[in-house]
């Protein structure tokens, strides 16, 4: 079966649009799923504009949300209020077709949080923001590439506030991660944790969380089954994982995760929700408000997000047809 992705074009002033006209126009992406590309009429006209790309011509049905009036002149690289509320009026969208059942999957291209703060929303990330939504009690970000992958305990939050550990919620990401991995890989990951302080504590001579918080919650994921070890010092447990012991890494905090990521792989890692009852890919790059607006932004990353949207949706709905209760459904 053939998936159905919902892809929200993020900021209207970004690169989003114009990342993903061009990764619907690549010819490879096209029959792997049924794109559902969610926008303004005007921010698609520009980036098409911009890009030489028609929206009309691409392999998409297009659907159009009415945030911005269809005649609005996007001003690439500016930052405002009513581009940040039409980034998560996009969003949202995205969400109710996934919800509702006409969309498997969805993919969001970048917004810009601060625009949308200028709206007086709170905001504090897509994960957060589609937990909301969707009514879960928790979420994680989880980055994949083809080399590694990571989830992180805690993301856009104060590092003092990260820093203020709980063994039940580290276990839970270890918990989410592993159910992620185990779908996507089709096997059990291994999974190796990161301490929280340098050298993982050094026995407690540089900080007790990593023996007093981190080390049971991983004592209690391996007497789950998983396989899990750990605490290892930060510094070098992603070498570790790039030379093959481990599968997936989890990361105690935001850049304790993405730094090393980003380094490994940027072009190729796409960000993952977890813990939410919808699929949920993206990017892992911001707006690009310096080259936007002038058709330098690469649509690499945006493509490598919709093959793994496509992937894991695909994996869901065999499964959902393999099950004894879809036999009465009969098929989509």
């Amino acid at each position: 079966m053939i998936p159905r992705i919902a892809i929200s074009i993020g900021d209207p002033a970004g690169v989003g649009a114009e990342i993903a006209l061009k990764a619907l126009a690549d010819p490879e992406l096209a029959p792997i799923a049924h794109w559902y590309l969610i926008a303004d009429r005007s921010a698609l006209s520009a980036a098409g504009r911009i890009a030489g790309i028609d929206p009309a011509g691409l392999p998409c049905t297009i659907v159009e949300e009415d945030g911005l009036a269809r005649d609005h002149p996007i001003a690439f690289g500016e930052l405002r209020a009513e581009y940040g509320l039409a980034a998560i009026g996009y969003v949202r969208r995205a969400v109710t077709l996934c919800l509702s059942g006409e969309a498997d999957a969805m993919v969001t291209a970048p917004l810009n949080k601060e625009a949308v703060t200028l709206s007086g929303r709170s905001f504090s990330g897509h994960t957060e923001y589609i937990a909301e939504l969707t009514g879960a009690a928790e979420s994680r970000m989880l980055l994949v590439s083809e080399k590694l992958s990571t989830v992180h305990v805690s993301t856009h939050i104060p590092l003092e506030q990260a820093c203020r550990l709980e063994p039940s919620s580290i276990l839970r990401t270890i918990e989410l991660g592993h159910q992620a991995l185990t779908l996507m890989l089709q096997r059990p990951p291994r999974i190796g944790v990161c301490g929280l302080n340098p050298h993982a504590g050094e026995h407690g001579l540089f900080g007790a969380q990593d023996q007093e918080i981190i080390a049971p919650a991983i004592a209690q994921a391996r007497s789950l089954g998983m396989e899990c070890s750990g605490p290892w010092p930060p510094d070098t447990i992603f070498v570790r994982g790039l030379r093959g012991e481990f599968d997936l890494i989890v990361a105690m905090y935001h850049d304790q995760g993405h730094i090393p990521m980003k380094l490994i792989d940027f072009a190729g890692t796409v960000n993952v929700s977890l813990g939410t009852p919808i699929l949920r890919t993206s990017v892992d790059h911001g707006t690009a408000f310096d080259i936007a607006g002038r058709n330098l932004a690469d649509a690499t990353n945006m493509k490598a997000a919709m093959r793994l949207a496509s992937r894991m949706a695909s994996g869901k709905l065999a499964l959902a047809a393999a099950s004894p209760s879809s036999a009465a459904g009969g098929a989509r």
